[in-house]
């Protein structure tokens, strides 16, 4: 039997930032051109500091940074400039994770060739590993691309040693809908517009302590919006000191309390205003970060008993456990639909959340167990060959941005989030917990026992019951009752303490006491005192 990998431990995850967005309506003529202007010059200014950015790779120092943010200063403020500099060494950080992620795939992707390369065609596979290919014809496919990926492993290896990334400010994906206008159904004005709106900026970090928490892009608490105008806009302004106030207000309809205080106390928003060319819209995106706080103690967060989450292609399977690990009630599953387009992925995931989230609340639990997924290791095309379907159904599963989400509006709703080992939970929660619990009223699926199983395993239960003994014991026969142990009850994985006496249901443990001292009379004596006795065998001459 192959060796099981470590389980690591559970541990809680707390809320990291709040984004909420509201719509600028009913925006003047003038304002449009004035958001259009300014986005468009800081735009500019943002592309040609990015390439600056890139240019310098690794060999950037704070003395290079404040160069960069002095030569921006004179065509736009000092304001405008730390805002374009520091978004410029987030994308270029951000870069630099998906090379590195990147390089991780394609490591991945050439073991799994070189071992199935290894193996005699036709050889069969395992369990753990994959077995050789089917024919010799698609072993030498399989031998030019295992050239293919080492050589463009060797070409990121050193694009991550110079320090060198690939940025494109607008979108590869946008960039290459340029040659493919018939499929995507634009005009080529179409593309130019949202090529232009995609590479403007209009986006600023806020600062605790200044009025409203923001300097350069001010909302008041009545909803008005100026912003700071650059230096070679500064004649566009209709307000004191080279600002420019929209005409319309906002408001937000979505945490509105919560940013009201925020500002109220002139601590730190950050605002970013864009163009939607799919609606026609323009947008402005409040966020800010939340107080850091102590984490959760895990024994807090067990507290009121968990919900185990399940995640998979189409619903969320979750199941009810007290603090003891044993189900509650009967499972639920919130489905969402992962196709079309990405708005509305987004509003699935979001609103299944949200009824996962209330039925929680109703439930009284304090927690919500959720696996640490990562299919980083597990997208790629060599590890499962023909299985072109799983691949995609493993790749469309929003993985970091359903936990990040569930995190945030768990926090809002007092809930604790505890993230588990993903290892082995469908399997031994379909093995130890889905027949027991399937019932005429009840259907589980494997995906529900998983849940379970997750649940244990966040409250530190081990995921299998107590052992049962053999098939045909003596004490039980087939059927043996499973019951729950705690878990610092010794040898509670083991079979049970030897009782002394008979070990037979029909007779009780002090029965060879009771034999000795006393002998029934009648049959009907020797069946209320459940005793057996054997008859004395009968002489015959």
């Amino acid at each position: 039997m192959a060796d099981l990998r470590p389980v690591t431990a559970p541990f809680a995850l707390g809320p990291s930032g709040v984004a909420v967005r509201a719509r600028l309506k009913d925006l003047a003529h003038e304002d449009r051109n004035v958001l259009r202007l300014v986005s468009a010059h800081l735009g500019s200014l943002a592309s040609m500091d990015l390439k600056a950015r890139c240019a310098e790779g690794l060999e950037h120092s704070s003395a290079s940074w404040a160069a960069r943010k002095r030569g921006l200063t004179g065509e736009s403020s000092s304001r405008w400039a730390g805002a374009v500099t520091k978004a410029s060494h987030d994308q270029w950080a951000l870069a630099r994770r998906g090379q590195a992620a990147h390089i991780r795939s394609l490591e991945a992707g050439i073991r799994t060739l070189r071992h199935r390369l290894s193996l005699p065609v036709g050889a069969r596979g395992t369990k753990n590993a994959a077995g050789g290919y089917r024919s010799r014809g698609e072993w030498f496919q399989k031998s030019r691309r295992l050239r293919a990926l080492e050589d463009r492993l060797a070409s990121a290896v050193a694009d991550w040693r110079s320090g060198r990334v690939r940025v494109v400010r607008g979108g590869k994906r946008l960039l290459n809908t340029r040659h493919h206008l018939a499929e995507a159904g634009l005009s080529e004005e179409e593309w130019r517009g949202r090529w232009e709106a995609e590479r403007w900026f209009l986006a600023a970090d806020g600062e605790s302590g200044k009025r409203y928490g923001n300097e350069t892009i001010r909302v008041t608490p009545d909803g008005r919006v100026s912003i700071k105008l650059p230096v070679p806009l500064a004649h566009l302004a209709n307000s004191a000191h080279g600002r420019y106030t929209l005409t319309c207000t906002v408001g937000f309809a979505h945490r509105g309390a919560e940013w009201a205080d925020r500002i109220e106390a002139n601590r730190a928003v950050a605002y970013r205003i864009h163009y939607d060319t799919g609606r026609g819209r323009w947008y402005l995106t409040a966020s800010w970060q939340k107080p850091v706080v102590q984490t959760l103690p895990l024994e807090a967060a067990r507290a009121g008993g968990v919900i185990g989450v399940d995640t998979n292609a189409d619903h969320f399977a979750a199941y009810r456990l007290d603090t003891h690990g044993n189900p509650v009630g009967n499972p639920h599953r919130f489905a969402y639909d992962l196709s079309g387009t990405a708005a509305h992925r987004d509003a699935q995931v979001r609103h299944a959340l949200t009824r996962l989230l209330h039925w929680a609340r109703r439930s009284g639990v304090t927690a919500i167990a959720i696996e640490e997924l990562d299919f980083s290791a597990e997208k790629t095309r060599e590890k499962h060959g023909r299985r072109k379907r799983f691949r995609q159904l493993i790749s469309g599963m929003p993985t970091g941005k359903l936990k990040a989400r569930l995190v945030s509006m768990a926090a809002e709703h007092g809930l604790a989030i505890i993230a588990v080992d993903p290892a082995y939970t469908s399997m031994w929660g379909g093995q130890h917990w889905q027949k027991p619990l399937t019932a005429p009223h009840r259907k589980m699926s494997r995906h529900d026992a998983a849940g379970i199983a997750i649940g244990r395993r966040a409250l530190g239960h081990p995921i299998r019951r107590r052992t049962t003994p053999p098939s045909h014991d003596r004490s039980d026969r087939v059927r043996h009752r499973t019951v729950q142990a705690a878990p610092g009850a010794p040898g509670r994985e083991g079979p049970r303490p030897r009782i002394p006496g008979p070990r037979t249901r029909s007779v009780p443990p002090d029965a060879a006491r009771t034999r000795a001292t006393r002998t029934p009379k009648t049959v009907r004596d020797v069946r209320s005192a459940r005793v057996w006795v054997q008859d004395p065998l009968l002489l015959t001459e």
